[in-house]
């Protein structure tokens, strides 16, 4: 709770992925990837209820384990793969009311912490926005992506009068690291969408920012806490 607000951390996370079979349960350097985001939540001083929202019976078993709700199912129909990944939260919502803010919390960013959780939340709240997302520093510079037609030729995503050679030359742009996003429960559920102009941002280091993907993103993972428990 903050500011005498009541806040829901949902996490989805369903059982069918194409890239990584059975992503959310693959283990992590020894526990499920899921287990790594339901710990983050637990650590955070500021959630009031964490659920998991799954249609698979093992996902729910598990994340009970590791100390998450799972008070009810997600339908089939809001597990497939062309679901909008706003359903989910907006079905979370309807099964559990009364919230004041909702928190997502995917699990395919296992090395976001508390602390990432609790600030997106403040400087919501703090500043009174209707919603708050979790972005990194871009690597590469929008000044140096192309189209390319049917002939192969280049087109600039952002035309430019000069080219810029050096990465210190370009602005410095943000990414969605889809590690925790915010908003007021009722602006939510009327946009149906965290992203709006409205929206501000919340900055995480690269290290922290890791969206697993594919079968590489699982090694990435694995060697970076490696490292960061050596």
């Amino acid at each position: 709770m903050i500011q005498g607000k009541s806040v829901l951390a949902v996490i989805p996370a369903r059982g069918g992925s194409k890239g990584v079979p059975r992503k959310n349960i693959k283990p992590l350097s020894g526990k499920p990837l899921l287990a790594w985001t339901i710990e983050a939540a637990k650590q955070s001083s500021l959630l009031d209820r964490i659920v998991v929202s799954t249609e698979d019976e093992e996902i729910a078993k598990m994340a009970r384990e590791f100390g998450a709700e799972v008070p009810f199912m997600r339908p089939q129909e809001l597990a497939q793969d062309d679901t909008p990944g706003i359903d989910p939260v907006l079905h979370a919502l309807e099964q559990l009311p009364s919230f004041d803010y909702v928190v997502v919390l995917q699990p395919t960013s296992p090395l976001r912490e508390a602390v990432d959780i609790d600030s997106c939340i403040r400087m919501c709240v703090e500043r009174n926005k209707p919603a708050c997302v979790s972005v990194t520093l871009a690597d590469k510079p929008p000044h140096w992506m192309y189209q390319l037609d049917e002939q192969s030729h280049l087109h600039p995503i952002v035309p430019q009068e000069r080219a810029i050679a050096r990465r210190q030359e370009a602005p410095p742009v943000f990414l969605l690291n889809g590690a925790v996003y915010v908003a007021q429960t009722e602006w939510v559920q009327n946009s149906r969408t965290f992203l709006t102009n409205e929206t501000v941002a919340y900055a995480m280091p690269k290290e922290r920012s890791l969206d697993i993907d594919t079968d590489i993103d699982f090694v990435i993972a694995e060697e970076w806490l490696k490292k960061v428990w050596r």
